[in-house]
């Protein structure tokens, strides 16, 4: 088998993976569930994948890069705290809610980790939580932020979009800018973001989501 179908193989079956995880769980998964999503025979599963765990670290370990990626990229939009814990919450919870069924296994699945995977996942959630405790220090060292505990606020900002995976749907009643542009909004609120010019009243506008990417 070449390199570029062994490739779209294993991502066919991480695809078909993700799906089975989150409608029916790692445990009341099969190997054989997740070759017939793919439309392959069970023992293909083991020609590309050593087994569901790895499957499931693969799915995790994937996710969890690219929302590290997310924050970085909210991060690199501006040199204004402000505007990036604003972008934070807007492509964070867009994140969440365009990859919903990603998400629910990333959030809901680990704890069926072997303890060396679930470390290196462990690694990239730090990474991704000490992105925002930068992000909220940095706001409170120039004044722009006002919150008590810095470190919390960081963890909330980073558990907040969480959730949308559990109840998001493409036909339901938000859309993803309605959704990006309201949990922005929050992320402000939560940091207790304050205009620049007065330095008192806890309200700051985000930039245009216009000017933000939103691909994600």
């Amino acid at each position: 088998m070449s390199t570029s179908r062994a490739e779209a193989t294993r991502a066919r079956l991480l695809e078909a993976a993700v799906t089975a995880f989150s409608e029916k769980g790692f445990h009341g998964t099969t190997t054989r569930d997740i070759a017939a999503a793919a439309g392959m025979s069970p023992a293909a599963v083991y020609v590309h994948h050593r087994s569901k765990e790895e499957l499931l670290f693969r799915i995790s370990e994937q996710g969890h890069q690219r929302a590290l990626e997310v924050v970085r990229r909210a991060r690199e939009s501006s040199n204004d705290p402000v505007e990036q814990v604003a972008a934070v919450g807007r492509l964070f919870s867009r994140f969440h809610a365009r990859h919903h069924t990603v998400a629910r296994v990333l959030n809901y699945e680990l704890a069926a980790l072997s303890e060396e995977h679930l470390a290196t996942i462990g690694e990239l959630r730090s990474a991704t939580t000490a992105e925002l405790r930068d992000l909220v220090r940095d706001g409170v060292s120039a004044g722009v932020f006002d919150t008590p505990d810095p470190a919390l606020a960081a963890t909330a900002l980073a558990s907040m979009a969480v959730d949308i995976a559990r109840w998001y749907r493409e036909d339901g009643e938000w859309t993803l800018d309605q959704i990006g542009d309201y949990y922005s909004d929050l992320a402000l609120r939560l940091v207790g973001a304050v205009p620049r010019s007065s330095g008192t009243t806890p309200v700051a506008k985000p930039r245009s989501s216009s000017s933000l990417p939103t691909s994600l």
